[in-house]
């Protein structure tokens, strides 16, 4: 009888621990590989706890993961900031939603394999940059900043290659795509590129950096929709993003390559 009273409750657990299981609500979220997802599968076990099965799918533009959460494919994404969302949903028609606070902060960097130092840059030089209108524009501030040219207004947080009023080293920029910018590294003079695409090259904006940003209004969030965004699963992994845990782990794995806006 002991035999099968220990059978019979081994089997309650399992029942039990199956059915707990089957309550779990799916969130599938979009990310850029490095650090979003990285960021996010650290927080899987606990959201799992909370009753979230957090499925992660990996992107490596800036356009579908959007996309996809307007058109309720997928139910959420972190990869960018609010600058480039409201520029989106601008341009695109989209109705997408800040779904918590600020995450981190990526240092926007520019890079080079030929040269170490600004001055050391030839009449000419062949920069690259993101051709998105946000990060082109965050590009082109980042060169204000580091003294290769001079914006008309260094207020305003969507400048054009029309907005340069100085080029005292007639620089030639090339607008790229952004995720192909550490590919093109030796091919140019500079190239400015995101953190989540340096990282993934093995390049760290602090430590590699020609120049990098010294103030950014460019913290990563969650994304979501209006008909979603106070959803139980959805605040649930806002607060995991924004919890001493995910802090830890950003500090810990990047070593202020990557910093925590909160």
């Amino acid at each position: 009888m002991k035999r099968v009273s220990k059978l019979f409750a081994a089997l309650s657990l399992s029942v039990a621990a199956l059915a707990v299981h089957a309550e779990n609500v799916k969130l599938v979220v979009a990310a850029s590989p490095v650090p979003h997802a990285e960021i996010l599968e650290a927080l899987k076990p606990t959201l799992a706890k909370q009753g979230v099965d957090l499925q992660v799918k990996v992107f490596n533009d800036y356009v579908l993961p959007n996309t996809q959460v307007e058109e309720k494919q997928l139910d959420a994404n972190f990869f960018q900031h609010i600058p480039y969302l409201d520029k989106f949903n601008k341009d695109r028609g989209t109705h997408l939603v800040v779904a918590s606070k600020p995450v981190h902060i990526e240092p926007f960097a520019a890079y080079s394999s030929k040269y170490k130092k600004v001055a050391d840059l030839p009449q000419g030089a062949t920069v690259a940059i993101p051709n998105d209108p946000t990060n082109a524009g965050r590009a082109l501030l980042l060169l204000d900043q580091g003294g290769v040219i001079k914006l008309k207004d260094r207020k305003n947080i969507y400048p054009t290659t029309k907005d340069i009023v100085s080029n005292p080293k007639n620089i030639k920029i090339k607008e790229l795509e952004a995720a192909t910018l550490p590919r093109v590294l030796n091919q140019v003079d500079i190239a400015l590129i995101n953190a989540n695409y340096a990282l993934e090259a093995k390049l760290n904006p602090k430590k590699d950096g020609l120049f990098t940003e010294t103030t950014s209004p460019y913290a990563n969030l969650l994304v979501a929709r209006p008909d979603n965004k106070d959803s139980a699963a959805i605040k649930k992994l806002a607060a995991a993003l924004n919890s001493p845990e995910a802090k830890k782990f950003i500090e810990t794995k990047y070593q202020g390559a990557v910093i925590p806006a909160f």
